[in-house]
């Protein structure tokens, strides 16, 4: 592997009023250029079939035709065919992603909200839940959701309710509904800009769920809201800090040798390029440097998580050849 598979499409893109679907062609394009992603399209598929088997069937039809006001803006965008083209695209990409992921350890969708879309309709700038997508279209593999953004993956946690191979952990600083179950492990933090501390401590409980639960690939949702700057976070994450959430994950789920596929998720700064993209594209540096660039010998023990099975002193496990 010399870099990172990663599924785009132009058609990601679209004008809408938050960066969420605007910033998607910049940071592919960044990640290319920087050497650490290879841009691959999304294959075909009937997607919205898999979409109507998933959510509401009205509600799709809704989206897809552009009717019904309400329910086909219900993400909080107006609707346009731009908009449509390019969620549909999305969760082509999504499922593109998730095989790519199994079959060689790591994977990127190029792709924004999936986290907060129910069943019925769309929520906070989520049209459909890519997260549930996958575990649908795999129904005889283990889809555990670690979920880093600003915000709870409420929608997930509906769908955790109907499908049974799909589990999740959120870390978050703002709940949106999420209530938590025995496989809907909610995490809520307050400012953790002084201290990475309790950060950390949230990562290790969601390496305990996960070593628990014993996934065939774990969805990482490597939101850019937690930072001290978005205008809509609260977690207060400087940007070291957030590489150090990203090594932490990647690092984690490699030594575990856990198939990994990561989506950039929230991220609201303004301008993209100045300030939101760089986030989303150190993502894809600490993923590349942990999946491809890895060297036993640069590592420093600090960083490790627990392992399950391993004491405190032996929290390194490196991967066989």
């Amino acid at each position: 592997m010399t870099k990172i598979k990663t599924v785009y499409s132009n058609k990601y893109t679209a004008q809408t009023s938050t960066a969420s679907m605007r910033k998607l062609g910049l940071v592919a394009e960044e990640a290319r250029k920087l050497g650490f992603a290879e841009l691959i399209e999304p294959r075909d598929c009937d997607i919205v079939a898999r979409l109507r088997m998933l959510h509401a069937p009205e509600y799709v039809d809704a989206f897809v035709e552009g009717r019904d006001g309400w329910l086909a803006s219900s993400q909080g965008w107006d609707w346009t065919p731009e908009i449509r083209d390019g969620v549909l695209e999305i969760n082509k990409g999504q499922l593109t992603a998730a095989a790519i992921a199994l079959e060689e350890g790591i994977a990127a969708n190029v792709a924004q909200g999936f986290h907060h879309a129910p069943y019925g309709s769309g929520s906070g700038y989520c049209t459909f839940n890519g997260l549930a997508l996958v575990a649908q279209e795999h129904p005889d593999r283990s889809i555990v959701v670690l979920d880093c953004d600003e915000h709870g993956g409420n929608g997930t946690e509906d769908f955790i309710e109907i499908l049974p191979n799909l589990s999740q952990v959120t870390i978050h600083g703002q709940s949106f509904g999420c209530q938590g179950s025995e496989k809907s492990v909610c995490v809520n933090l307050a400012s953790v800009t002084d201290d990475f501390t309790p950060y950390r401590e949230a990562l290790e409980l969601a390496f305990e769920k996960i070593d628990g639960w014993e996934p065939d690939l774990v969805i990482y949702q490597a939101g850019a809201d937690p930072h001290v700057d978005d205008p809509l976070g609260s977690v207060g994450l400087t940007t070291d800090q957030m590489r150090t959430r990203d090594r932490l994950v990647f690092d984690g789920l490699r030594d575990r040798k856990i198939p990994v596929l990561f989506v950039l998720a929230g991220g609201y700064q303004e301008p993209i390029r100045e300030k939101l993209m760089p986030l989303h594209v150190n993502t894809f540096e600490e993923a590349f440097r942990s999946f491809v660039r890895f060297s036993p010998d640069k590592r420093d023990p600090r960083d490790a998580l627990p392992h399950r099975g391993s004491n405190s002193d032996s929290t390194i496990h490196k991967l066989a050849g």
